[in-house]
Order: C-alpha cells, then sequence, then structure tokens
C-alpha cells in the first residue's frame, strides 16, 4: 500500500490549533471533510473518540494513530497533524505526542484499514524519518518527506 493514494496534502496540517487529544482528533476529521473524503463528520468524530476511549492510540515514540470507520467515509482516507506543542495522548509510553496520523475508512474496508495501519507503523518504525518530521515546520515539508519514503 502507497500512502500517497490515500492522502492529500490538503489533509494534513502543521501546526494543529488543538491542544487536546479530543481537539486534535476534530481538527483532523474536518480537514478530511473539507477535501470530500468523509460525508459525515460528526459520526467519523464519534467512531474515533469511542475507539480512543476503549484504548489509547499513543502508540510511543512520540506518535498517535487514532483510527475509526464509520459509514460516511468513502474508502480509505488519512490525515496527518502536528501538534503546536507536545499533547498527553496517555502514550503506551507516557511520553506526549508530536504527530498524529488519523485513518478514516467504511466499515467494509477492514482489510485497507489494517494495511494502512501496517504501513504508517512501518514507516515510522525509523527513528531517522521520525526526527524529520517532528522536524518539519509546515505541512509541505511533511508531504514531501512522506512523499520521498513512499517513492523508494
Amino acid at each position: 500500500m502507497n500512502l500517497l493514494d490515500i492522502l492529500q496534502p490538503e489533509s494534513i496540517k502543521a501546526p494543529l490549533a488543538g491542544s487536546t487529544k479530543q481537539a486534535v482528533i476534530g481538527e483532523l476529521v474536518d480537514l478530511l471533510a473539507q477535501s470530500g473524503k468523509v460525508r459525515d463528520a460528526a459520526a467519523l468524530k464519534d467512531a474515533v473518540w469511542a475507539r480512543e476511549q476503549t484504548r489509547t492510540t499513543g502508540i510511543g515514540y512520540n506518535l498517535a494513530i487514532p483510527h475509526g470507520k464509520c459509514p460516511g467515509v468513502d474508502g480509505l482516507a488519512m490525515a496527518i497533524g502536528k501538534p503546536a506543542t507536545p499533547i498527553d495522548f496517555a502514550a503506551i509510553d507516557g511520553q506526549p505526542v508530536k504527530l498524529i496520523i488519523l485513518l478514516a475508512s467504511a466499515p467494509d474496508r477492514s482489510s485497507e484499514h489494517i494495511q494502512a495501519l501496517a504501513r504508517v507503523s512501518r514507516l515510522m518504525n525509523s527513528a531517522e524519518f521520525r526526527q524529520q518530521v517532528f522536524a518539519a515546520t509546515s505541512a509541505g515539508e511533511i508531504y514531501e518527506l512522506l512523499k520521498a519514503q513512499e517513492v523508494r
């Protein structure tokens, strides 16, 4: 899976305005709605937030990958946000989050949803790449970093 197939430059925001978990999830869902990837932003926000309440998506290494499925999403979509200052996401390693990658899919796209989660995890497993993204100062810079990785 190539993440550029599910991510558009306008679905990246740096810095995010929100300073709480729920606020930044809402911002990222709104980006997907504005780009036409989500028809029912409220339903997706509810789905992602409900998933977040069952177990944190703060996976460690200053990353969070909130995700959810709802009928208001066509296919698979991704949004990326970089908070202005690190956010407490109740991450498994106790560290604040510097990058949030939101994945959204239709309920019948479980296989692709899992593939996208796996691809994001593999990509972000590189400490060098993570540091480059953490150092990025704009949405365009984040997109170009990701593009360089996905072209390889």
